[in-house]
């Protein structure tokens, strides 16, 4: 005699088993999509982001001379991969010569200028840096300028720095700028040495601020 009610409920838990792994697969299938989804999101991320990217180093020596206006009307003349520094009535002017070999705007925010070269790969606190008057821009795979000046003749830096430039002593300057969004931060080291009465500058190393830094 046919037994109807286990034949229907084999029946039952056959489909329910079907649904079941028709679900996981169809589960299995969307998370993985998802995960791909997302690692193609990460990797246009990344590659705008790459698009976007500065990175300053010294100028080269057959670019074109710049001069450089400062807030009190001075003027500093400054050759193609060179640098310059200058004391007046009690105002230390420098500038230098940069490019951005990067294939981003950089927007120039801030620098720290110390004496003496640094061996150890550090850089100053952020909040020790002195922000621009204004933003200094240098466009990807053009040449451009840094420039800063101490004010304060009684502040130690001023007091420091300009006994270093009369002594010909190195000096490095730390320069933190970034994209024209504001992130993928940068700090970038350059020491100058006087050499010839000229003072020569090139860079040391740089610094990744909002990411993981390669080193």
């Amino acid at each position: 005699m046919t037994d109807w009610a286990t034949i229907s409920s084999l029946a039952t838990a056959g489909a329910t088993l079907v649904l079941a792994v028709a679900t996981f697969a169809s589960v299995h299938s969307a998370n993985r999509a998802a995960r791909s989804a997302e690692g193609a999101t990460r990797i246009a991320e990344r590659s705008l982001l790459s698009a976007q990217r500065p990175l300053l180093v010294t100028s080269r020596a057959q670019d074109p001379e710049q001069r450089i206006e400062f807030a009190e009307g001075k003027s500093l003349l400054l050759p193609g991969g060179g640098a310059a520094v200058e004391v007046t009535e009690g105002i230390l002017y420098m500038a230098l010569a940069v490019r951005n070999v990067g294939t981003g705007l950089a927007i120039l925010h801030s620098w720290y200028m110390s004496v003496g070269e640094r061996i150890e790969r550090t850089h100053p606190p952020l909040e020790a840096f002195t922000a621009h008057v204004k933003d200094i821009f240098v466009a990807p795979g053009d040449h451009g300028f840094w420039q800063g000046a101490f004010r304060d003749p009684t502040a130690e830096q001023y007091a420091a720095t300009a006994a270093a430039i009369s002594a010909g002593d190195s000096l490095m300057l730390d320069v933190l700028y970034s994209d024209y969004e504001g992130g993928q931060r940068v700090i970038s080291q350059f020491v100058l040495r006087l050499e010839g009465g000229v003072w020569q500058p090139s860079v040391v190393r740089h610094f990744n601020v909002d990411r993981p830094d390669p080193r």
